[in-house]
């Protein structure tokens, strides 16, 4: 019988071994605008985010609109296993989540946008991954159709960061843009980073982030459905060094809490990446 030639049982703990191993070196993310400003069931949705967290394990975590409450619960469940930093105090802000086994936070700052009226800023962190330096950002651009200028003020700014980052580091940002599709063409890409979601093939089932039709949280009369959070990633260029490749996306937050909400008003993205 197979299960008594000790050469197919090393073969199998070999294979076993590599899987482990290659599922080590993946880096996992989660991306989520939780909608800390809405006052329907906070304490329940914020039970949904932490379970999310917990069964998805992440290695980064980006949020936008967090507000205190939703931290100091947080941080009572997580804190063990993660590292937090914050964007801000007051109100609404962005913060991220570092898993401590995985991650090593290098170094944090806030960069403030000069041009925004509702307190939106970008949150970056330098960290190691397995020894590979990232560099890790996220932000709420400015909301609403009629601030485009804004929006688009601000993801330039967030290009030239990550343009300019040194040629060693891999670059990762993640949050909700705003972003209508034609603000971006206006903009674009540079020719070094690269939309996620397009890199994977424009997956249809995680297109859209904001969908209205489907996610009843707010009474929305008028339907719509936008791609609103984004992945962005430059990858290092300096020869020798570890590559980062988006692997998959998926959404998250797609069921009903018990009280009959979701999570938030937006999808969260659970993005994985392999380190080659």
């Amino acid at each position: 019988m197979a299960g008594d030639n000790p050469a197919v049982c090393s073969d199998d703990t070999e294979n076993q071994r590599e899987k482990e191993e290659k599922e080590n070196n993946k880096l996992s993310l989660i991306s989520w605008n939780v909608d800390g400003l809405d006052p329907e069931e906070q304490p329940e949705r914020a039970r949904g985010l932490c379970s999310y967290i917990i069964s998805h394990s992440p290695d980064v975590v980006f949020l936008q609109e967090l507000i205190q409450p939703y931290t100091r619960f947080m941080k009572k469940r997580l804190a063990a296993n993660y590292t937090f930093i914050e964007g801000g105090k007051e109100r609404y802000f962005i913060g991220m989540m570092l898993k401590k086994s995985r991650i090593t936070l290098l170094d944090s700052e806030i960069v403030e946008y000069s041009t925004s009226r509702q307190m939106r800023n970008l949150l970056v962190a330098q960290v190691l991954f397995k020894g590979q330096k990232l560099c890790l950002m996220t932000s709420h651009f400015e909301s609403c159709k009629p601030n485009a200028a804004n929006r688009m003020i601000q993801l330039r700014l967030v290009m030239k960061r990550m343009t300019k980052a040194p040629d060693d580091v891999t670059v990762l940002f993640g949050g909700d843009t705003n972003l209508r599709d034609a603000e971006m063409v206006e903009v674009g890409l540079p020719g070094c980073v690269c939309d996620v979601w397009e890199q994977l093939g424009e997956p249809e089932h995680c297109r859209y982030t904001w969908d209205t039709y489907v996610n009843t949280n707010l009474d929305h009369r008028y339907k719509s459905r936008f791609r609103f959070d984004r992945l962005y990633l430059r990858r290092a260029a300096r020869e020798g060094v570890p590559q980062l490749e988006p692997d998959s996306m998926a959404l998250i937050g797609l069921e009903k809490l018990k009280c009959g909400l979701y999570t938030s008003d937006h999808w969260g993205i659970y993005c994985t990446f392999s380190a080659l």
